[in-house]
């Protein structure tokens, strides 16, 4: 009888610490890719750059992140959105704008492109709520725990899926990621990574899918085969039911996984699809390569796989594993240069490796973790447009002389001391939230603000810097001092408080050119 993956969660989280114990050898290789950087089918079809060469913003919520992406030029205009906090239903909202399609209670990348999302600092997690691209292209997601979403309860995102793709969705690179749910179907889960109406060139590289029902699919449907080209690589796949994934049509290529507590079902190549299989391990597992629940057949090539205490069910009606000893049944030719850890290694790399917050380390086919590339995002690394103390702007005070006004004040305090030139006077919201403007007759260019406290201020805990004539985000972050962001003529500018430890006290609120 089938066990809920609910009440098997205690147990495995108990053997989590075995694969780090696996002994490692020396690999055997083709050609490297370069370390850290975008791999599998993910690089053809003119490659996945994400949000390159554009604006860098800091996002603590989900409308932030809505707002990002409204705030560009186009929907086309790159960005990468640092995103660090926890992301759920409270904070994100529709956000509009001609370069965006978005909706409340999901992550909506919608008919654009050019777009990265990391998670950096202390870690970005979006709880109970998806990330659904639909009709996008050049997407990365990277380093960012995607937990517990729900299709039926409450809440529900994203039909259920921790991550989803559909309807022309192209180049798409998912990186150390933790994708995970907390029971199956019955529980109100569904798939941890979907791809559909065709979906294609997307790689899943170095990350955790586990605690869940489903895996992930490639193709809703029989008749929906227009979906392929997708590379796994460097994933652990535990306490999983089936679809690790379920392929209809289209090629995948999967590689150095690790697969650990497959229920009842793994790789489900169905309805005419070709998996190449390569040097993964699959540990303590059932019918881990097949064709399942299906009268459509699909092929595989496998080679160099470890089956370490795996069982295979007999041959029946819809029931066709590829064990107990598989066998290639077809030939795929892979278009890209790869690098294949030996299959004995997988266990103890991908522990070191795989998920968010594991500092973006990857493999270099020696079966030892490597840091990545200089140039790859460091989760680590401070958004440029954090405020700074160290670096004081310099020339004339903007806002000495200025108009101001804001959302709301507390009893006692005024919106014109922030743009007074004195310390002793400030404004405060009349909760923990809330803005200030400064504002001028005429455009005036500002490139830098300066966020004073007074003394017994509560501190910011994140903030918005607006452009308050056009809406735009200038720039995002947490605390105070001096904010950095592109040269922008503008009428009035705006400090917007989304969130604070005790009522924040602005001294001042200054601005500069330079």
């Amino acid at each position: 009888m089938r066990r809920s993956v609910a009440v098997r969660l205690s147990a495995l989280l108990a053997t989590g610490a075995l694969a780090a114990a696996t002994g490692l050898a020396v690999s055997t290789s083709t050609a490297s890719a370069a370390t850290g950087g975008v791999t599998g089918y993910a690089t053809q079809n003119g490659g996945t750059t994400g949000g390159a060469g554009g604006q860098t913003v800091r996002a603590t919520t989900g409308t932030a992140i809505h707002q990002a992406l409204c705030s560009r030029a186009s929907s086309s205009t790159p960005i990468v959105i640092q995103v660090e906090g926890t992301i759920n239903h409270g904070n994100t909202a529709k956000v509009s704008g001609s370069s965006c399609n978005t909706a409340a209670g999901v992550i909506e990348l919608k008919q654009i492109s050019n777009v990265t999302i990391v998670g950096v600092g202390s870690g970005a997690v979006f709880d109970q709520l998806g990330i659904h691209i639909r009709e996008s292209s050049n997407i990365i997601i990277q380093n960012v725990t995607v937990r517990n979403v729900k299709k039926s309860g409450s809440p529900t995102s994203n039909g259920g899926d921790a991550i989803g793709m559909e309807s022309g969705v192209r180049n798409v690179w998912v990186d150390h990621t933790t994708l995970e749910a907390s029971g199956g179907e019955s529980e109100g889960y569904d798939g941890l990574f979907d791809m559909k109406d065709n979906t294609q060139y997307v790689t899943l590289s170095y990350s955790i899918l586990r605690n869940s029902g489903r895996g992930g699919l490639i193709g809703s449907s029989e008749s929906d085969r227009s979906n392929g080209y997708v590379t796994f690589h460097h994933n652990l796949y535990q306490n999983i039911d089936s679809r690790a994934p379920l392929l209809r049509g289209g090629i995948a290529h999967v590689y150095n996984n690790h697969y650990k507590s497959l229920n009842e079902s793994g790789i489900n190549s169905r309805a005419g699809a070709r998996a190449k299989v390569d040097n993964n391990y699959f540990e303590d597992s059932k019918d881990v390569l097949g064709t399942f629940y299906t009268s459509e057949a699909g092929y595989w090539q496998v080679s160099g796989n470890i089956f370490d205490n795996v069982t295979w069910s007999s041959r029946s009606g819809d029931n066709n594993p590829a064990g107990p000893n598989p066998t290639s049944n077809t030939s795929v030719s892979i278009p890209y240069a790869y690098t294949l850890d030996a299959a004995n290694c997988v266990p103890g790399v991908v522990s070191q490796t795989a998920g968010a917050n594991k500092g973006l380390k990857v493999s270099d086919g020696s079966c030892t973790p490597q840091n990545p590339d200089p140039t790859d995002p460091d989760p680590t690394d401070p958004d440029p447009t954090d405020p700074d103390p160290t670096d004081p702007p310099t020339g004339t005070n903007l806002s000495l002389g200025a108009g101001a006004d804001g959302s709301s004040k507390a009893d006692g305090t005024s919106y014109g001391n922030v743009r007074d030139g004195n310390l002793s006077t400030y404004w405060s919201p009349s909760g923990s939230t809330g803005s200030v403007s400064v504002k001028w007759g005429s455009a005036t260019t500002v490139s830098k603000a300066n966020v004073r406290l007074a003394s017994g201020s509560g501190t910011i805990g994140s903030y918005r810097v607006l452009n308050h004539d056009t809406g735009a985000v200038l720039a995002s972050g947490s605390g105070s001092g001096v904010i950095g962001f592109a040269p922008t003529s503008l009428k009035k500018i705006t400090l917007e408080i989304t969130s604070a430890n005790g009522t924040p006290r602005i001294a001042e609120f200054e601005t500069y050119a330079s």
